[in-house]
């Protein structure tokens, strides 16, 4: 069974050996319109209209948006209450509560640890937006449920785990495979920490924190997508996603606020220095090409959006560091012209987005683009303020 780097991503990374070189966060001269003179009603209104063109095909008695897959459905509705967290409103409040209270009771700690996960912290985003207990509380019964599948150091020392049907190598270049669950519960740990207050999840996202620096990552602070929890072999080198990177980002960016230590904010700034300038995903103009396909949907059409969030959750957590925030800001207004420059399309009362955000513009709805959007169009409210 395959491990996903961003499980232990999340809020993972980081182990402790010091960095001798200073990370570059200059801004590309080679970007493409970095900066957008939207005031903050028009940016408000342009992320609320994709929105709305997205409710339109949500069932809120089962938390579902027509023509996406099931994890794309969270992301779509923490995005809606990451916008009302970040202008403090509750206009999707009801469409977002009803929404993952709906999916939380039709299905039970869900059937995928990974897909369990996305919804958890979206209902942590609605929490945090809101005010909800009810949402805390789904967040933190799935963390439990998938605590129940993370191998143990005892685990690993034995080659079994109680919830797994197959034998685990006892160690990972050296290293006790003690985390080797998914990599989006280091965030989700991370996230409630900082809610809780409480050490256990503290101690679970500084446990896969260091299980990825020192198992799931390249040369270049690339989070690598996979692990084999079965014989230690990671998905190739090349095989690089920027969810994983971008879960890796927000995760250390709330791991630094928990802990106060600033080593987790240093793995940071190396990781957002090297996702923001990578070719692996975008041009020299700075615009992400990954997930481009604009005539079927598909997991990589999402992952550019997470990517964004987690940047947008670094910008949030770090408001003296002045460098990181013009960078975090540029790369975000980059994405952000593009799409409403190259790859978007009035239609009546909509704006219709292409998935390929260097074009060309749609030609009709595309539920997978305005899904790959709104992260954006969400991120350019706050990071622009």
């Amino acid at each position: 069974m395959l491990v996903s780097a961003s499980s232990l991503v999340a809020l993972a990374l980081a182990s402790a050996f010091p960095f001798a070189v200073a990370q570059d966060l200059s801004v590309p001269s080679t970007w493409r319109d970095p900066s957008t003179s939207l005031s903050f009603s028009d940016r408000v209104s342009i992320a609320q209209n994709c929105i709305n063109s997205l409710t339109a095909i949500l069932d809120t008695g089962t938390g579902s948006f027509s023509e996406l897959g099931y994890w794309q459905n969270a992301n779509v509705l923490s995005a809606m209450a990451n916008l009302d967290y970040s202008t403090k409103s509750t206009t999707n409040q009801q469409a977002v509560t009803d929404s993952l209270n709906a999916a939380f009771s039709l299905y039970t700690d869900y059937d995928q640890v990974r897909v369990r996960v996305w919804w958890a912290t979206a209902a942590y985003y609605g929490y945090r937006a809101y005010g909800n207990p009810n949402l805390l509380n789904h967040a933190i019964a799935t963390w439990q449920h998938v605590s129940n599948y993370v191998i143990t150091a005892s685990d690993a020392s034995s080659g079994k785990q109680p919830n797994k049907d197959f034998l685990i190598e006892g160690s990972c270049d050296g290293g006790a495979d003690d985390t080797s669950v998914n990599s989006i519960t280091t965030g989700l740990s991370a996230y409630l920490a900082s809610t809780t207050r409480n050490s256990t999840y503290t101690n679970a996202a500084i446990l896969s924190a260091n299980f990825i620096k020192t198992t799931n990552m390249n040369s270049e602070d690339l989070v690598l997508d996979t692990i084999n929890a079965q014989d230690c072999t990671r998905s190739s080198s090349s095989w690089l996603f920027t969810y994983n990177t971008g879960k890796y980002i927000e995760g250390l960016s709330v791991l630094a606020f928990v802990t106060g230590d600033t080593s987790w904010t240093s793995l940071m700034l190396d990781a957002v220095a090297a996702a923001t300038k990578t070719p692996t995903w975008e041009g020299s103009d700075g615009i992400i090409t990954e997930g481009a396909d604009v005539t079927e949907d598909n997991d990589g059409v999402g992952f550019k959006a997470v990517f964004i969030r987690g940047l947008a959750e670094a910008w949030s957590r770090n408001p003296d560091n002045t460098a990181l925030r013009a960078l975090i800001r540029s790369y975000t207004d980059v994405q952000y012209n593009a799409l409403l420059d190259l790859a978007s399309n009035s239609s009546s009362s909509s704006i219709w987005y292409s998935p390929a955000w260097v074009g060309p513009d749609p030609t009709s709805f595309i539920a997978w683009g305005q899904l790959a959007a709104l992260d954006v169009l969400v991120s350019a409210v706050s990071v622009n303020r």
